[in-house]
C-alpha cells in the first residue's frame, strides 16, 4: 500500500504547456515527456511525475527536467493524430476526485488487451486501458456505496478528445473481450450496495466453540458416535 505517490507503468505523452507556466503562456504549445509515478491527494484529480524527453525541440533546454503532480487534465498520450486534442473539462476528465492518499496501483491482466467503452457526457468512446488506482483509509473510499476505482487510460476515435487521457470510475466504463464475454448494450441493473459482509460479527462468536470448531476439534464427531472423551480437557484462558 502506498501513500501518496506510486510508480505507474510508464508511458509516453505529451504535456500542455501552459501547464508549466502558471497558464500564462503557451497555449496550444506541447512538450514530449514520460509519465512514471502517479499522486493521489483528495479532492483533487490525478496528477503525475514527469520527466521532459526534448526529443522534439530544436534546442534542448528541457530535455531531463522534471514536474511533479502535473494534473491529468494536462496529458495527452503520445499516438498518431491529425489534430491536437481539445482540453476536457475536469469533470469529464475525471469525474470523481482521489478519495484517499492510501492507495494501490494495479493492471488488470485480464481486462487489459481489448478496447473498453468510455461514457463520457452523453456519448459513449472507445479507449485503451493502461493501470488502475484503487483507494483506502479514508470514510468515503471504505463506504461500499461511495467507493470509486479511478480506471486511466487513454481515448480513442473520440472527435476532438482523441488522445486525452482519463480517469474514470466502473460506472462509466466497459471491458470488452470478444472471446472471453459479450458486449451488454443498455444500462444494468446496477444499484451501490450499502452493505458489509464480516464473519466475526456474527453472534455464535460469543462462544469460543465456534472460533475452536476446526480440523483439531473431534467433540462433534464424538458426540454423533457417542464415544466418551477419555483424555483429560485442556484449561484454555479467553482473553478480551
Amino acid at each position: 500500500m502506498s501513500y501518496l505517490i506510486s510508480n505507474v507503468p510508464h508511458f509516453k505523452c505529451w504535456v500542455r504547456k501552459e501547464f508549466t507556466c502558471n497558464h500564462m503562456n503557451y497555449h496550444g504549445e506541447y512538450l514530449h515527456a514520460l509519465a512514471f509515478a502517479v499522486n493521489t491527494i483528495p479532492d483533487r484529480s490525478l496528477s503525475f511525475q514527469v520527466v521532459f524527453t526534448g526529443c522534439t525541440e530544436e534546442e534542448n533546454v528541457h530535455g531531463g527536467a522534471m514536474w511533479a503532480r502535473m494534473p491529468i487534465q494536462a496529458l495527452v498520450a503520445d499516438i498518431p493524430v491529425d489534430e491536437w486534442a481539445e482540453p476536457m473539462e475536469d469533470h469529464l476528465c475525471q469525474p470523481w476526485d482521489c478519495e484517499s492518499r492510501n492507495h494501490s496501483i494495479i493492471v488488470m491482466d485480464r481486462v487489459s488487451s481489448s478496447p473498453w467503452l468510455c461514457k463520457i457526457g452523453n456519448e459513449f468512446y472507445t479507449a485503451r486501458y493502461m493501470f488502475t488506482v484503487d483507494y483506502t483509509d479514508h470514510d468515503i473510499a471504505d463506504d461500499p456505496a461511495q467507493h470509486k476505482q479511478s480506471h486511466v487510460m487513454y481515448l480513442l476515435d473520440a472527435g476532438k478528445w482523441t488522445g486525452n487521457i482519463v480517469a474514470l470510475p466502473n460506472n462509466r466504463v466497459r471491458a470488452t473481450s470478444p472471446a472471453l464475454w459479450v458486449t451488454g448494450e443498455g444500462a444494468p441493473d446496477f444499484a451501490p450496495s450499502q452493505w458489509t459482509h464480516s464473519a466475526e460479527s456474527h453472534e455464535s462468536y460469543l462462544d469460543p466453540f465456534t472460533t475452536f470448531n476446526n480440523l483439531y476439534e473431534d467433540r462433534d464427531v464424538k458426540k454423533a458416535t457417542g464415544k466418551k472423551d477419555n483424555k483429560k480437557s485442556s484449561n484454555r484462558s479467553y482473553e478480551g
